[in-house]
């Protein structure tokens, strides 16, 4: 914690501001959504496909407006869509407690997603402009409370919910009322360099980001990464259930807390570490590789032992949280780099799209290759599989690195 403190105040206020801000959008958020589902089928008495559609708007509405979100705070500065964004969060959180017609809540619902893809690209590229050269323990040091948001938000909500769901969502819902006051009060505003310097149309700043070519295929390289790292959600909670049964659900919350304390605990110290030994190219090409060799064990697992299951979906999600701590920092920095500094937060926004549709597909994939692999008692294929995924996307990125596609861009503004 000493350390982390002297990182945080090393940084200027702005910077110190949105590491904060995360850490209460992530513990806000984090309280709520993954009681959300339960209440809407349980306490609201929903149908599958409604609680369904109802998750999947504000994925949707999250995942594919990231781009649009990065584009508006390329275009009118950085304060205002990560204002505007807690402010959405509020209402959103607000009336996901207090309506109960499938309307209003698809509209709270949209109105939750669309926020996060206001304020993400924009607090990135914020950060990214305040931290200057540092870029990479900004980063570092943002995720630290990034995750702790992630680690305490459901114990919040667990304890609050004993009492009523929406008490649960009304704390949210003050939470993202005082960010957006504080954001208000106290966030310099900040324009981006390329807003300082021509007032291109929307058309233009999106052919400008999509002609960066290494821009794009580092976009590409990367995408197994995220796939990889959604299986906490997926792979891993229905290896969990599958080999231990009722008990899988009390080891898949273990787990979530394993990934998330080992991020706040080492971030810095890995961080540090992987600077010290590799360039930012090494370290996103080992840091992957340790993502992909994650699902080893599970792979190796005898079937039937729920020892052995339970000893491999530790150490997986070690190693996978592990590296993605590596890779992390470095990522970020990687896309400001191939940005040239200019249309930083329509760039975070494009990458977070293309992220979030193979995330989508990725799962897709993931599910029909265990029930297949199910069906024909072959559990070790879905784990060869994203070993395979990891250790491909390493392969991509250093094949990127050795063309020289990873080197700091300064991609050419179209304006016509």
């Amino acid at each position: 914690m000493k350390t982390l403190w002297h990182q945080t105040h090393s940084f200027p206020p702005a910077a110190r501001l949105l590491m904060a801000n995360q850490f209460a959008i992530n513990l806000g958020f984090y309280m709520l959504m993954p009681y959300l589902a339960a209440h809407l089928s349980g306490g609201l008495g929903l149908a599958a496909w409604a609680v369904g559609l109802v998750l999947g708007v504000r994925n949707f509405s999250q995942q594919g407006m990231f781009l649009i979100g990065g584009t508006l705070a390329d275009r009118f500065g950085y304060k205002t869509p990560i204002m505007i964004g807690c402010l959405l969060r509020t209402v959103g959180f607000g009336l996901l407690g207090w309506v109960d017609n499938l309307p209003a809540l698809i509209a709270a619902s949209a109105a939750t997603g669309f926020a996060g893809a206001l304020f993400n690209p924009a607090v990135r590229a914020y950060l990214a402009a305040e931290a200057g050269e540092r870029r990479v323990d900004a980063f570092a040091t943002f995720n630290v409370y990034y995750q702790a948001g992630m680690l305490l938000g459901p114990l919040v909500g667990l304890a609050l919910l004993a009492a009523d769901f929406r008490l649960v969502c009304t704390v949210a819902a003050a939470i993202f009322a005082a960010l957006t006051l504080l954001q208000r009060r106290a966030l310099p505003d900040h324009q981006s360099r390329t807003t300082t310097t021509t007032r291109e149309n929307v058309l233009a700043q999106w052919r400008t980001v999509t002609a960066n070519r290494p821009f794009l295929l580092f976009s590409a390289a990367m995408i197994g990464s995220y796939v990889l790292t959604f299986q906490v959600y997926l792979a891993l909670p229905l290896a969990a259930t599958d080999a231990l049964g009722a008990n899988g659900t009390t080891v898949t919350s273990g787990l979530f807390v394993v990934s998330a304390a080992i991020a706040v605990v080492g971030q810095l110290r890995l961080t540090g570490w992987a600077r010290q030994r590799w360039q930012p190219s090494e370290a996103l090409v080992r840091g992957l590789a340790a993502m992909g060799l994650a699902f080893v064990p599970l792979a190796l697992s005898p079937q039937g032992s729920a020892t052995a299951v339970l000893t491999s979906l530790i150490v997986a999600v070690v190693l996978l949280a592990a590296g993605s701590a590596v890779v992390y920092p470095f990522e970020m920095d990687t896309v400001v780099a191939l940005s040239g500094d200019r249309l930083v937060a329509t760039h975070y926004g494009l990458y977070n799209t293309v992220s979030g549709l193979g995330i989508t597909l990725g799962n897709l994939a993931t599910g029909a290759l265990w029930d297949f692999a199910r069906q024909h008692h072959a559990l070790w294929l879905p784990w060869t599989a994203l070993t395979a995924t990891g250790l491909g996307c390493a392969a991509a990125v250093a094949a990127l690195a050795r063309t020289g596609c990873l080197t700091a861009q300064t991609p050419k503004l179209v304006t016509a």
